[in-house]
């Protein structure tokens, strides 16, 4: 990996190194701008990489298995379908509303999970690669990106046969779920680089992002139907967990959200987006010496 320290030294042309990673202390904002932006261009430009790795995690990670990533749709659909029946009885819900609805809330909260699990271990799981090659950081991001979705397209499985089984109507509404889920995206890369370079220096936050995650689980709309809260319901604009997966879940179910769901989830967004970014332009030069 070619480090560059020395404030006055200058980087050299990228068709004679490549793509090196600077490191220098005591820049200006200007410059830790413009070097975080080649950053993230210059990851992009590496999409091919990043989908053969994040193959390569999935096909490492499941080695030896006859199923592979199956296994994870299977369990989804055990899990659907045994507490699909338990809390629409629960609930006092018909079965054909409920079913649908579980199978949609559990399949996307397990991507979203585990996008911020990943998130935790986005640099320091990629200890080796950053010791001794030279890759942009974002390109880890992309990755962990591209893993998630890859799971979750064999995820998409359960909602397929669920919504077959029980006739679920398809409406206009669907393609509203198209920029949700690049919202989801752009969210899943910004919480992906604000964990990733905390956890990278900060060893107790990711027990921390797990107990909050499993707290959401519970209080975000996940098991149930916000309407079953009635006006009692409206903490939930203030969850960024419920507003970002109701923006997506809903135009599946045949239901556009309303302008205050959009509304919230955007202002968590923004949010997130800054923060990440503020944290990316502080210590990027600083997460090769924290793993």
């Amino acid at each position: 990996m070619n480090v560059i320290s020395d404030p006055q030294t200058l980087v050299a042309p990228e068709a004679d190194m490549g793509f090196a990673i600077d490191l220098r202390h005591g820049l200006g904002l200007g410059a830790r701008n413009g070097m975080a932006v080649q950053d993230i261009v210059r990851g992009m430009s590496l999409w091919r990489l990043a989908l053969t790795l994040s193959w390569l995690d999935i096909r490492l990670r499941y080695r030896g298995s006859v199923l592979g990533p199956l296994w994870l749709t299977l369990s989804t659909a055990v899990m659907v379908a045994s507490l699909g029946f338990l809390y629409a009885y629960l609930f006092h819900t018909p079965i054909r509303n409920y079913l649908p609805f579980l199978a949609l809330s559990l399949t996307l909260w397990g991507f979203l999970a585990a996008l911020i699990s990943d998130g935790c271990t986005a640099f320091t799981g990629a200890e080796g690669m950053i010791r001794s090659m030279r890759i942009p950081f974002s390109l880890y991001i992309y990755q962990l990106l591209a893993r998630n979705v890859l799971i979750l397209a064999h995820n998409v499985i359960v909602i397929v046969v669920v919504f077959l089984a029980f006739q679920v109507p398809v409406t206009p509404a669907v393609f509203a779920a198209i920029p949700a889920f690049l919202l989801w995206l752009v969210d899943g890369a910004a919480i992906a680089l604000v964990l990733g370079a905390l956890c990278a220096r900060f060893r107790d936050i990711p027990p921390i992002v797990a107990s909050v995650v499993q707290i959401a689980f519970y209080i975000s709309g996940v098991m149930y139907r916000p309407e079953m809260l009635g006006h009692r319901g409206s903490f939930l604009l203030y969850d960024p967990f419920y507003t970002v997966l109701e923006v997506l879940r809903s135009p599946l179910l045949g239901v556009i959200p309303s302008s205050k769901v959009y509304i919230s989830a955007l202002a968590f967004s923004a949010v997130l987006c800054a923060a990440s970014w503020f944290i990316f332009l502080r210590v990027r030069h600083r997460i090769a010496f924290w793993i």
